[in-house]
């Protein structure tokens, strides 16, 4: 079988098989050249460019890499030829759903991209070519695998705690941003990889040696040390808040179909906005002309009473920011809340083969030796995330009056809106 190489920045040389060609030179495929991987992250680093293109190639790399150490050991005995390929195919089709600029739709309650797939992948082109190849059934599966919810062995190779996406969009951007924070012990995390019978229920799946604890531990400070710098630095944040606000707006005065919002390119989108719905906003961002840190608070010192809200009701944000905006003298648009969420961001869940031959999954307990790693995760995510109130112009929001707003229940917020009384009192 032929195979051809494709030049890579981080992995070197990329080899590619037919099938592999046939599926990167879809139209499907061929739009994730035009999605930025880090969204509006370029407007902070510069070369933070790079595209959800070649990061589903790295992906790909990796499980042809993980694929091959597993059977070099001979752990894949019981796992189908088929089990296998749906691994790689999974692997380079993960972010075939993906929103432009990134995740930041989803942020606005847009149905996740592991969702937006299931029609790409199942009808269309990838499915016919995936029928022809691996047979009726294998779009099916390998979007049960992107889902997370598939019952192959080989299922935490594509999602779970220690999934070869978060291992190679950590190198990448790292690169890509041209900082530090990136340094994962990828050899010896590959190398670690195994395949267990699961303590919970038995089932065969993807586990790590304790050997590969210490390489473990690194992928948790990289993802710490990359969402405190890069993907939650505040600019980014910033810009990131105005074009949900952006794009909120738009889908609400009926100028952009929500159904539309996957097959557009970033260019693509911001064009359509500019024709069907130009704002102040947009002239802005396209301009860099961020908004600024009014106040911002770490989640640590909100302690239990976080506002959640921020990050999952979009509607009552919207209410509260154009509230707060009238209250402060501004234009609609001009307060912009965030308080970032990524579920799992630093969980953990994982099976651990140890020395003694006995399996184990990383808990809360942790164990004797070792670092509680799902607790240190939770810290440090706590630690990573932070309430910020983002103004277009220069305005001082006191802090206890923020901290009294944030911290009332969604259900306090929406009886006091329909008063109309001042939030920041």
């Amino acid at each position: 079988m032929k195979h051809e190489i494709i030049r890579d920045p981080l992995w070197n040389n990329i080899r590619v098989g037919p099938l592999t060609l046939r599926l990167i030179d879809t139209r499907e495929f061929q739009r994730l050249r035009y999605v930025r991987q880090l969204g509006l992250a370029y407007l902070v680093y510069p070369g933070a460019t790079h595209s959800r293109f070649e990061h589903a190639l790295g992906t790909y790399h990796l499980a042809r890499r993980a694929l091959a150490l597993l059977e070099e050991r001979d752990e894949l005995r019981g796992v189908s030829t088929e089990q296998r390929a749906d691994v790689w195919v999974a692997a380079l089709l993960h972010d075939i759903g993906h929103y432009p600029f990134s995740h930041a739709l989803e942020e606005i309650g847009a149905p996740h991209h592991e969702e937006i797939a299931q029609p790409i992948l199942t009808t269309g082109t990838l499915a016919r070519i995936l029928a022809e190849a691996r047979g009726a059934g294998a779009p099916e599966r390998v979007h049960a695998l992107i889902r997370g919810a598939s019952e192959s062995p080989l299922q935490g190779l594509i999602s779970g705690s220690l999934d070869l996406d978060k291992i190679e969009y950590l190198k990448r951007d790292a690169l890509m941003c041209g900082v530090p924070y990136g340094e994962i012990d990828v050899d010896r995390l590959l190398n670690s990889l195994t395949i267990v019978d699961d303590p919970v229920d038995g089932k065969r799946a993807i586990g790590v040696l304790e050997k590969g604890l210490s390489a473990l531990e690194s992928l948790l400070f990289a993802k710490y040390q990359m969402y405190r710098n890069v993907y939650w630095h505040h600019a980014v944040r910033s810009a990131t808040a105005m074009y949900k606000r952006i794009v909120d707006d738009a889908l609400r005065a009926g100028a952009v179909d929500a159904a539309a919002l996957p097959v557009f390119t970033d260019e693509g989108l911001v064009h359509q906005l500019d024709r069907s719905n130009p704002s102040p906003m947009l002239n802005a961002l396209r301009e860099r002309r961020l908004h600024k840190r009014a106040i911002e608070l770490p989640a640590t010192e909100l302690g239990a009473a976080a506002p959640e809200w921020i990050a999952e009701d979009r509607s009552l944000v919207v209410e509260v920011e154009n509230a707060l905006a009238n209250e402060i003298g501004a234009n609609t648009g001009a307060v912009l809340l965030d308080f970032p969420a990524k579920t799992q961001m630093l969980g953990y869940d994982i099976a651990v083969l140890r020395r003694g031959g006995e399996v184990q999954r990383i808990s809360a307990e942790g164990w004797a030796g070792a670092i509680n790693l799902p607790k240190l995760s939770d810290d440090l995510y706590r630690s990573a995330r932070w309430l910020r109130v983002f103004t277009a112009h220069g305005v001082t929001i006191p802090r206890n009056a923020l901290l009294d707003l944030v911290q009332m229940s969604a259900d306090q917020l929406r009886a006091k809106l329909r008063h109309g009384g001042p939030l920041l009192s």
